[in-house]
């Protein structure tokens, strides 16, 4: 199988070389030039399968033997081994046809587990192949990074460099990441936002003569191809256990950088019948002025409880974009050169393809809060700042109730207590047995201005020989 940029104008790759690789040197994003298609009678066969079965039926195409079946599975086990519920992602039921996803159940309390397991060992199998060492450097706005830390930190051909932005993650996600004493992790608190974050990482990728001879650049961001792939296969796990393929699917999803939904986008595109895809946002709300106004203007970033979703540029729409128009590359380098201005209108007919699919929905600090209060007086189930969003958004925006609503859980309410507390509902999330002493831990963290020369020399003095 072949990947192309949203661009146009850089090289395509094989699957291997693309999980290496990141951004496309014209700018753009990796996707699959053509994707895997799954008969009904296919997806009714996987009825049954444990979650790695599955995981293998969906990702195989992509990978397209580059990588020995065998090895793949060997891959595909050992990422899932680590999580504490033997369903991997079960679902809970919290009202009529309302369904919850838990996609908390990994090492480090959040959905981006299901990815950055996985390609934390596929980069350890790829290296080792090649006998090759690179060098990681992404951005966090809380969940990612602990993920990725978690991921390669027993990598020997990895360091690895995450930026988070300094006093605005919350304390538990900033110790899941800062108390690794891995020799090849190396934290960075950068003085800004997560966008700022973002933009530094961008930049680095665009010019990388910053490294070592022989080393590159590798993302574990959702620009990574490896992630949103591995994201599909929980819509279709969910999706099956609902009655798929002869029962529709809608979901709900939390979001700031869309690469979560966008996964549910393709496994739609690849077979799975999804009626729905509804956008959860906070204050931050670029996606639902979007969709609802046909407004992708930047507007001054948000501080909110729900921490995670705090960005205004969302990488991976553009792959989304790529679709909506046409695959034209050269049609989605002008949108981003109209976005760099500030505003990105869509066209009526991109946009009314979008609204075929994807609902939105936005919800205040304050009604967020409500919600988590709500639900947990009626069920006893508490959700975090961030699945409260998408069980709102869910609620407010759903077509057909006849059809399964599941929304898609994003972390543990133990990463988020400042909300839990602020939401009065009078219990203190606790942390898993086995990360309690959380707050115990040694931290280790470099706290740097948000200088790109400073950022590039701290990396330059850690990258191990």
């Amino acid at each position: 199988m072949k990947f192309i940029s949203t661009r146009g104008q850089a090289p395509e790759l094989c699957f291997e070389d693309v999980v290496l690789t990141g951004l496309a040197s014209d700018g753009g994003l990796y996707v699959p030039a053509t994707l895997p298609q799954f008969s009904a009678a296919e997806i009714a066969s996987w009825r049954g399968l444990s979650y790695q079965e599955l995981a293998f039926k969906i990702i195989a195409p992509f990978v397209d033997g580059e990588i020995a079946d065998e090895n793949l599975q060997a891959i595909i086990a050992k990422s899932y081994a680590g999580f504490r519920h033997q369903a991997i992602a079960p679902l809970v039921q919290i009202g009529h046809n309302e369904w919850i996803l838990e996609l908390f159940q990994g090492p480090t309390l959040a959905f981006k587990d299901f990815a950055l397991q996985f390609l934390g060992n596929l980069l350890d199998f790829i290296l080792a192949k090649r006998q090759q060492k690179v060098v990681i450097m992404g951005a966090t706005s809380g969940d990612t990074g602990s993920a990725a830390i978690e991921g390669c930190r027993y990598c020997e051909n990895v360091d690895i460099f995450i930026l988070h932005p300094h006093n605005r993650v919350s304390d538990v996600q900033r110790r899941q990441m800062t108390t690794v004493l891995a020799p090849n992790v190396f934290n960075i608190a950068l003085e800004g936002n997560f966008d700022d974050c973002q933009n530094m990482v961008k930049a680095s990728f665009a010019d990388q003569s910053f490294l070592p001879e022989g080393r590159q650049l590798v993302a574990v961001n959702s620009i990574n191809w490896a992630r949103i792939m591995a994201q599909i296969v929980y819509y279709f796990y969910a999706g099956l256990a609902l009655g798929a393929p002869d029962r529709k699917t809608a979901f709900a999803v939390p979001t700031g950088n869309f690469g979560d939904i966008f996964a549910g986008y393709l496994a739609s595109k690849m077979g799975l019948p999804i009626d729905q895809l509804v956008i959860g946002t906070n204050s931050n709300d670029i996606l639902h002025r979007c969709i609802s106004q046909n407004d992708h203007s930047k507007q001054p970033l948000v501080h909110s409880l729900s921490p995670s979703m705090d960005i205004m540029v969302s990488s991976n729409f553009e792959r989304m974009l790529f679709d909506l128009y046409g695959r034209d590359g050269a049609a989605i380098a002008q949108l981003m050169e109209d976005f760099k201005q500030g505003n990105m209108p869509l066209s009526a007919d991109a946009l009314s393809r979008a609204r075929a699919l994807f609902s939105s929905y936005k919800l205040d600090d304050q009604e967020m809060l409500d919600v988590i209060a709500e639900v947990f007086a009626k069920t006893e189930y508490l959700l975090d700042p961030h699945t409260a969003i998408g069980v709102q958004a869910g609620r407010k925006t759903r077509r057909d109730p006849s059809i399964p609503m599941v929304c898609l859980a994003t972390a543990h309410p133990a990463k988020f207590p400042e909300a839990i507390e602020k939401s009065g509902v009078g219990v203190e999330p606790k942390l898993p047995i086995y990360m309690q002493d959380l707050f115990e831990r040694e931290e280790r963290c470099a706290v740097l201005e948000q200088d790109i020369g400073v950022v590039q020399g701290y990396m330059q003095g850690n990258i191990r020989v």
